[in-house]
């Protein structure tokens, strides 16, 4: 089974995750911001690993500490979790449209993390949420799960819808990517035999 069980505690945060991800989408987010728990609800729906991730974080500072630990954490479930990558299609990609939002998000699970980010946020808060993590929880997913991420923005004008649009197109691609493929049995997806 392709699971992993990471906890990370810092004097900053405190974060366990769990993961499965041939799940069927299932969820427990809790880290105590409101909206950033909405966006893990749709990462994990749309690309159909279950995720449980408890937080406990600073909060009375800002979000900062808790939505970019979150990301490390999750990232280093997400690697631990496929292993040595046998038989996973390896790349994914999405162009999802949510209202007047229209994200793409296109991946490769190399082992090289790199996140190319072109999102622009009309506004600097969701609610009381600030847009700017939307970045850095996508750059610590990237730089501890080995994701090469690129994310970019064919337009939108809400601010919500854009940030959702994102979580899900990254979803649907995660999705593809880590899926067993077929055709290549047990293969390691690189003409270099290894990630």
């Amino acid at each position: 089974m392709r699971k992993a069980l990471i906890t990370r505690k810092t004097a900053e945060t405190e974060i366990s995750v769990d993961i499965n991800l041939d799940g069927s989408g299932a969820y427990d987010i809790q880290t105590g911001v409101g909206f950033f728990d909405h966006m893990l609800d749709q990462l994990a729906r749309h690309s159909l690993i279950d995720i449980t991730l408890k937080a406990s974080g600073d909060l009375h500072v800002d979000d900062h500490h808790t939505v970019e630990d979150s990301g490390i954490a999750l990232g280093q479930a997400i690697a631990q979790a496929l292993g040595d990558k046998r038989g996973i299609r390896r790349y994914g990609e999405c162009h999802l449209p949510m209202d007047d939002a229209q994200l793409r998000c296109a991946l490769d699970l190399s082992a090289r993390p790199f996140l190319v980010w072109n999102v622009t946020f009309p506004s600097e808060k969701i609610g009381t949420f600030d847009t700017e993590l939307v970045r850095e929880f996508f750059q610590a997913l990237s730089t501890h799960g080995g994701i090469t991420l690129h994310i970019d923005q064919v337009h939108g004008i809400n601010s919500h819808h854009i940030a959702e649009a994102a979580f899900k197109a990254v979803a649907r691609a995660l999705r593809m990517a880590v899926e067993t493929d077929p055709r290549k049995g047990d293969a390691i997806p690189s003409t270099k035999g290894a990630l």
